[in-house]
């Protein structure tokens, strides 16, 4: 049983959602639990800041991007971008305590030592240059938090939707080498904890080698199945991509924003009503609601139901024909690839004020 921190608690919505024999009774179960967890979070106060910040870009392979859709139509374009986001959520908790989040801050340079990304790099012949070219950064972490004049101590907590490609030893520290934010801890679903701690087979190409090694006990905290953080603020367990994944679910000006790398945008969560022929008429050929994001697929009948979650959670954004899903990577157009577009860009967002102490 999980003890969470005080000023949380548990959200018990999905409960047994997933225990049907049947995917289709599954899928209908967690459509209708998240159509009511959407009704209660919108009666939830919005947060008190939210800032989704542009980090760097990374070529990302098309047939992992929408499963399905290259192997199975005249998709052109083996590559697209996209785009690493930072998220920085500022909340108040069940204590009535300011909390500042960070999700999805990724080590840049902790997180290249990645086995796909040493080969992706490997692959660009030429100086290092040419690779920064290819990979262009906006900015680190660090610099991030310093335009915004957050100090390294103000950090509360960090999660990742799950550990692919994450270092986290440079932020939390290990028993040798404090980490840069003293006071912040990692909150993560404890089967994600627990899958890393193991290494399967399957993931290894995907997850930084030493990424979490020697990180202080106390440092952690695992959770289980679903919990929210305070006023506006959400962790859902939304498995698939990876076992232990779970979405961002925050309640901003514009309605609810979900946060994962389940799908890589607004085309992999509406297919149907995608501008990109390939997608829409894939979606159309296979009746598909939503497109994986499929770089390992550890359980993509899970991983369907789970986006089904996040945009019925999410519900309509400014665009309606698409859900308010805010992808922690974004397929983005980029000039070297002119062929890839996308439908409709998230983009950067920001919503309140911060707080800064």
């Amino acid at each position: 049983m999980t003890i969470l921190p005080s000023g949380m608690c548990a959200i018990t919505d999905f409960n047994g959602a997933r225990e049907a024999a049947r995917p289709q009774e599954r899928l209908e179960t967690v459509r209708k639990r998240a159509q009511g967890f959407r009704e209660r979070f919108l009666d939830e106060p919005q947060v008190v800041f939210y800032k989704s910040i542009n980090l760097v870009r990374v070529p990302y392979p098309t047939w992992y991007a929408y499963s399905g859709v290259f192997a199975q139509s005249a998709y052109k374009f083996p590559y697209l971008h996209i785009l690493n986001r930072l998220f920085v959520v500022q909340y108040l908790d069940f204590a009535d305590q300011i909390k500042t989040l960070l999700f999805s801050p990724s080590d840049l340079e902790g997180n290249r030592e990645t086995p796909f990304f040493k080969r992706l790099a490997e692959s660009i012949p030429g100086p290092r240059a040419l690779m920064d070219f290819m990979a262009p950064v906006f900015r680190d972490v660090e610099t991030a938090l310093q335009e915004l004049g957050i100090r390294a101590a103000q950090v509360d907590y960090i999660s990742y939707d799950h550990l692919h490609t994450q270092d986290v030893r440079r932020w939390i520290g290990t028993a040798n080498r404090p980490g840069y934010f003293p006071n912040a801890k990692l909150l993560v679903h404890r089967q994600e904890w627990e899958s890393t701690l193991g290494l399967l087979p399957c993931q290894a190409d995907w997850y930084c080698p030493r990424g979490i090694e020697g990180l202080p006990a106390d440092k952690i905290v695992a959770f289980d199945g679903s919990i929210q953080l305070g006023r506006g603020v959400a962790l859902l367990h939304t498995p698939g991509h990876t076992e232990g994944n779970h979405s961002l679910v925050t309640r901003v000006a514009d309605g609810i924003r979900v946060t994962s790398e389940n799908g890589v945008g607004v085309d992999a969560y509406a297919p149907q009503n995608s501008r990109v022929n390939a997608i829409r008429r894939y979606a159309c050929a296979t009746g598909v609601e939503v497109i994986l994001n499929g770089n390992t697929l550890e359980g993509s009948n899970d991983q369907y139901i789970s986006m089904v979650l996040e945009k019925t959670v999410a519900g309509p954004s400014v665009n309606p024909e698409y859900p308010n899903c805010a992808p922690s990577s974004e397929a983005t157009p980029y000039w070297l690839m002119p062929g890839h577009q996308v439908s409709h860009l998230v983009g950067e967002a920001e919503f309140g004020k911060l707080v800064l102490i």
